[in-house]
C-alpha cells in the first residue's frame, strides 16, 4: 500500500546480498568439477533430447528453471524497462554460476542419493552451503521468497485495473500511494490474493507438490503472450514470412514444454485451470452484460428535448423536485444524453427543478489535472460540465461541483439563489439534488438461457462492486437512487383480438 518504490527501497539491498549469495555459493563448488561448465554446450541438451526416449518429459521439471524470467514482465510497468534490461544480465549470471556450483557438487557424488547425503535435507540448493552458513542462508531465501511475491502482487494490481478500463472486472477501490501511473493498490485484490494464498498452501502443503500447476500456469501464459506478439508483428505490417519463422520457433518451444508437462495434470495441473477459469467467468461476464447492457442504452439529442424541459422548469402547476437538480451521463457528447435521464425528468414523476445539470466525468493519463468545461444549453435552464481528472484526483464529484457552481457566480454565469420569492429576497441558495440510475432486469425482456445466466450474475456482482455513490464521492444526504428496467428484446408486438360485448340478453 506504500507504493512500489517504497518496497524497492527496502528490498532492493536484500535481493542484491541473495543474488551475490547465490554466484558466491556457485564459485565456490565449481572447482570441485570443473567440468560442469561442459553444460554450457548445446550438444548435451541435444544429445538428450534425441538418444534417450526419457530426455523429452524432463522438459518439464527444466521449464521451471525459466518461469522467474516470465514474471519480469508483470513488473515492467512498476520498475521500468531499462531497470530490468541491466538487472537481468546480473541475475542471469549469478542463477546460471549458481546451478554450475549445484552440478559440481552432484557430479562429486555420483552414484550416491540426495538422501545419503544428507537425510535432513535433500535439496542441493542447500547441501552447497557450509554448516555454518546454512542459518543464514535461510534467512536470506526467506526474505528473497516474500520479496519475489512483490512482483504477483503488484501485477495483480495493474492487470485488475486494466481489466476495470476494459469492463473486465466490477469496480473495486484503488489507491494510487505514488505519483507514477503504474504503481496503484487495490485493497479488495489484495485480500483476494491473501485467501488464494492460503487455500493454495492448504491443497499443496509442500511447494514441491504445486510444481505442476506452477509449469502449466506459466507456459500457459507464454503461448498467450507470442500469440499476443504474433497479433503485434501484424499491426506492424512485418513481413509474413518474418512473423512466420519467428512464432513457429517460439510455438514449436513452447509447445514442447507444454505436452512434456500435461502428464503430471492430475498432479496438481487441474488447479490452476479452476482458478483460470473462476476469473474468466468473472472477466467473461462483466464484459457480455456490459455489451449485453450498452447495445440497449438509447442514446437521444438534447436539442429534442430542449423546449420541453424549459417549459417544464416554470410549470407551476407540478411541485418542484429541487431548485438544481444534477443528473450524471455516461455520454461523451455534449449535445446527446441517455433516453433514461430524460424518461427520468419528465415521465418517472415529472422533476420540476429551477436549474438542470448534466455533469460527465473524464479520467486522464496525467496524476495530477483537474479541469472542466461548461457548456451552456438553455441559458438560465439547461447546463453541461464535462470533467477532465487526473489518474490520482479522487472523485470527488459533490466538492467539485460546488466549487464550478462558485466560480460560475462569480463570474455572473449563473444565478444560483432560489426562486422561492421569500428565500430569493434573503438570496438564499437553491439546494441541489442528484439523481442516479440503478438499473434492474425487467420482466419484459425475453432472454435466451444464456443471457439469462449471464445478466442475473452480472446483477449479484455488481451488488457486491463498488456503488456509484461512492465511486463519485456524493454526499448520500443529497442523492436520489432511482431504480430503471433493463428491457432485453423485448416482443415488438402481443397478439391479442378484441370481443365484442353481447348486448342482446338471454
Amino acid at each position: 500500500r506504500g507504493g512500489t518504490s517504497l518496497v524497492g527501497k527496502a528490498f532492493g539491498p536484500v535481493m542484491f546480498i541473495w543474488f551475490g549469495m547465490l554466484a558466491v555459493l556457485g564459485i565456490a563448488n565449481i572447482p570441485h568439477h570443473p567440468d560442469v561448465l561442459n553444460c554450457l554446450k548445446p550438444y548435451y541438451a541435444y544429445n538428450l533430447l534425441v538418444n534417450y526416449p526419457e530426455g523429452f518429459w524432463i522438459l518439464g521439471a527444466v521449464f521451471l528453471c525459466t518461469t522467474g524470467a516470465e514474471a519480469l514482465y508483470s513488473d515492467l510497468g512498476h520498475c521500468g524497462r531499462k531497470n530490468i534490461r541491466i538487472s537481468w544480465i546480473f541475475v542471469k549470471t549469478t542463477l546460471v554460476l549458481n546451478y554450475f556450483g549445484q552440478g559440481a557438487y552432484l557430479l562429486l557424488h555420483e552414484g550416491k542419493t540426495l538422501a545419503q547425503l544428507n537425510s535432513h535435507n535433500s535439496n542441493p540448493f542447500y547441501l552447497i552451503m557450509a554448516e555454518w552458513f546454512k542459518p543464514f542462508g535461510v534467512v536470506v531465501a526467506t526474505l528473497a521468497a516474500v520479496i519475489a511475491s512483490q512482483a504477483l502482487i503488484s501485477g495483480s494490481f495493474t492487470l485488475i485495473n486494466e481489466a476495470m478500463r476494459l469492463n473486465f472486472w466490477p469496480k473495486v477501490k484503488i489507491k494510487f500511494p505514488t505519483d507514477v501511473k503504474g504503481q496503484l493498490y487495490i485493497p479488495s485484490i489484495n485480500w483476494l490474493l491473501f485467501f488464494g494464498c492460503v487455500g493454495i498452501v492448504w491443497h499443496f502443503q509442500e511447494s514441491s507438490n504445486m510444481e505442476h500447476a506452477y509449469g502449466l500456469a506459466i507456459i500457459l501464459c507464454m503461448i498467450m503472450t507470442t500469440i499476443l506478439l504474433n497479433y503485434y508483428l501484424i499491426m506492424k505490417r512485418v513481413k509474413w514470412y518474418i512473423i512466420g519463422a519467428l512464432i513457429t520457433v517460439y510455438l514449436v518451444i513452447e509447445f514442447s514444454f507444454l505436452a512434456a508437462i500435461l502428464p503430471k495434470f492430475i498432479h496438481g495441473g487441474f488447479v490452476t485451470l479452476i482458478i483460470a477459469s473462476a476469473l474468466v467467468g468473472v472477466m467473461g461476464t462483466w464484459y457480455l452484460a456490459k455489451q449485453i447492457s450498452k447495445n440497449y442504452t438509447k442514446i437521444v439529442k438534447i436539442d429534442d428535448y430542449k423546449k420541453v424541459l424549459a417549459e417544464l422548469s416554470v410549470d407551476l402547476s407540478i411541485p418542484k423536485y429541487a431548485t438544481h437538480l444534477v443528473y450524471m451521463t455516461n455520454s461523451n457528447r455534449s449535445d446527446e444524453i441517455e433516453e433514461k435521464v430524460m424518461y427520468s425528468i419528465l415521465q418517472k414523476r415529472p422533476k420540476r427543478a429551477d436549474l438542470y445539470w448534466f455533469i460527465h466525468v473524464n479520467i486522464l493519463s496525467e496524476p495530477y489535472k483537474k479541469e472542466y468545461r461548461v457548456t451552456e444549453i438553455v441559458k438560465d435552464d439547461i447546463y453541461r460540465i464535462d470533467f477532465y481528472l487526473g489518474f490520482r484526483e479522487p472523485t470527488k464529484i459533490n466538492l467539485m461541483f460546488k466549487q464550478v457552481i462558485k466560480e460560475m457566480v462569480d463570474r455572473g454565469e449563473v444565478d444560483i439563489t432560489s426562486r422561492y420569492e421569500s428565500l430569493n429576497k434573503n438570496n438564499i441558495i437553491g439546494d441541489f439534488k442528484f439523481v442516479l440510475s440503478e438499473k434492474f432486469l425487467s420482466n419484459d425482456s425475453d432472454l435466451t438461457f444464456f443471457e439469462k445466466i449471464i445478466m442475473n450474475t452480472y446483477f449479484i456482482m455488481k451488488k457486491m462492486s463498488l456503488s456509484e455513490e461512492k465511486g463519485f464521492g456524493l454526499d448520500s444526504s443529497s442523492v436520489k437512487i432511482e431504480q430503471f428496467p433493463l428491457v432485453i428484446h423485448a416482443p415488438e408486438k402481443i397478439e391479442m383480438r378484441r370481443i365484442e360485448r353481447d348486448c342482446n340478453p338471454i
